[in-house]
């Protein structure tokens, strides 16, 4: 018998409270909407171990195609936080995500005018990446990384 494999890694889970905030702070990224939908129901309600589930979820994917990120707004059973909402980056769990930009200084600029904050400073790594840590909506922190050529 074979051993299955790993094909791919299809999206990362983002719970949000404001989902029209959340979707607006990707798109300004430069992810795009691939689909909206509610879903409830039995089965969602034994897949993730929760009753009377309602929730509205956003597909949005990266310009390739390839990196997908999931935003839920749960109506039923509401959502609950355990923590401040501006966790440091060195607590335990899920951080960041990191993704690739053309032009750091832009996407900074751009974040920022939309209500974003810059976590740190905005770095040089050797003479390979500048990289930035940004705050959006909800905490989420994304990482920005442009590549020295």
């Amino acid at each position: 018998m074979s051993k299955s494999k790993l094909l791919r890694m299809d999206n990362v889970l983002i719970v949000v409270d404001d989902l029209e905030a959340a979707k607006a702070f990707f798109l300004e990224l430069g992810f795009e909407l691939e689909g909206e939908t509610t879903v409830a129901g039995p089965s969602v309600d034994s897949l993730i171990n929760l009753q009377n589930v309602r929730a509205t979820l956003a597909l949005m994917r990266t310009p390739d195609g390839h990196g997908r990120i999931e935003l839920d707004k749960f109506h039923t059973p509401e959502a609950i936080r355990t923590g401040p909402e501006k966790l440091p980056v060195n607590e335990l769990g899920i951080r960041r995500i990191m993704l690739a930009v053309d032009d750091l200084d832009e996407v900074v600029t751009q974040l920022l005018a939309q209500g974003a904050e810059l976590v740190g400073e905005v770095v040089q790594y050797g003479d390979t990446y500048r990289l930035a840590y940004i705050r959006g909506p909800e905490g989420i922190i994304v990482g920005l990384s442009e590549q020295l050529r």
